[in-house]
């Protein structure tokens, strides 16, 4: 990732430790960091993501999107179109169940892009997606 480029840090709570490094570790591939009996710092993709120990979490809502239930809150990255597709077997590998499965929206429109969304096993709702062009990302 370019310095020039800002990176972002994300907090996500988990209830179990050891089922996120399972998660993040081996199913996504994040490389592990710094860690405490209470929390884990992940490089996601260069951006540090802090997964922490906690006993209570808000109340998951969800919102109508292209006729999908959307998990909200929810996080992830954007990827390259072979990465998503990579990123999707592995979740498929390791049995995870998406909330929606990897599909491709705006089909020959500004915006064209793939999307999945699933949970973690702390039920922290990701949404991984990749653009046709990268210059549409903010298109409307």
């Amino acid at each position: 990732m370019s310095p020039s480029v800002p990176r972002f840090h994300l907090a996500m709570p988990v209830d179990d430790l050891a089922a996120a490094a399972e998660f993040y570790g081996s199913v996504v591939g994040c490389e592990r960091g710094r860690s405490s009996d209470t929390w884990i710092d992940w490089n996601l993709r260069g951006h540090q993501f802090v997964t922490h120990l906690a006993s209570t979490r808000a109340e998951a809502i969800h919102n109508p999107v292209d006729g999908h239930d959307v998990p909200v809150p929810h996080f992830g990255l954007i990827l390259e179109i072979p990465d998503f597709h990579a990123l999707a077997d592995r979740f498929r590998a390791a049995n995870t169940s998406f909330v929606i499965e990897p599909y491709l929206r705006f089909e020959g429109k500004p915006g064209e892009q793939w999307t999945m969304f699933l949970h973690d096993p702390a039920g922290n709702a990701l949404e991984f997606k990749a653009f046709a062009n990268d210059e549409d990302v903010f298109a409307t």
